[in-house]
């Protein structure tokens, strides 16, 4: 079991694994751990079949029936009325902060690359495997994220990898804070690029921008 699943380690034999998607092992839950083991809204895994077979979950505003969905960072669950954001606590372990219906409505994903396709049109891969197909191909860089309404997927905001956008730490000794980037460092070698803020740095792969949007914060929980 990854050591970013926020679970108890050694006392079962059997842990269930994520059906193969978007998100790695180490940066997803499947749905059946979320919601019984997690969140507590269910006591068996039948009781979470029931709950999803009767079409009550949801992922990015969609309805889902596999309780081996992998919810991974920054997917939107939806389970009744309620809503989480997937988020990482400042121990680096998943966390599904309940947020607001109007929080819900969006999402952010980051540009991991671009590519040509069939007509000229540029594809744009999103973190979360989404592709996304554009006009304008130097409008958007790698490391730049889009702000997604859910569940049309259409985009609402652009928000630029550049100096002074707030961004989210997804690694490093500083993960789970939110920091304004104060200067982004372009290696010509094959070191990693590196992004510095006010009192560290760290390297881009790390740094997740988020704009102005809100992102909620979770405690270390033991």
């Amino acid at each position: 079991m990854p050591r970013s699943w926020p679970l108890p380690r050694k006392t079962t034999i059997w842990v269930t694994r994520p059906s193969p998607g978007a998100h790695s092992l180490e940066r997803c839950m499947p749905l059946n751990l979320i919601v019984r083991d997690v969140l507590g809204r269910a006591n068996t895994s039948r009781e979470v079949r029931f709950i999803v077979h009767n079409e009550l979950v949801k992922v990015d505003g969609r309805i889902c029936k596999d309780t081996r969905r992998g919810v991974g960072l920054m997917d939107v669950l939806t389970l009744g009325e309620e809503h989480f954001r997937c988020v990482l606590d400042l121990n680096g372990r998943l966390q599904y902060a309940q947020i607001s219906a109007e929080e819900a409505a969006w999402k952010i994903a980051r540009i991991e690359g671009k590519s040509t396709i069939k007509g000229g049109k540029t594809q744009l891969n999103l973190h979360d495997g989404r592709n996304i197909i554009v006009d304008d191909a130097n409008q958007y860089n790698t490391g730049d994220s889009l702000k997604l309404a859910l569940p049309e997927q259409t985009i609402m905001e652009h928000i630029k990898f550049s100096e002074g956008v707030r961004c989210y730490l997804v690694g490093g000794t500083h993960v789970g804070e939110v920091a304004a980037m104060k200067e982004r460092i372009v290696k010509r070698s094959s070191m990693p690029n590196e992004v510095s803020f006010e009192d560290f740095g760290t390297t881009e792969v790390n740094v997740f921008a988020v704009g102005d949007s809100n992102m909620p914060i979770t405690e270390v929980k033991v």
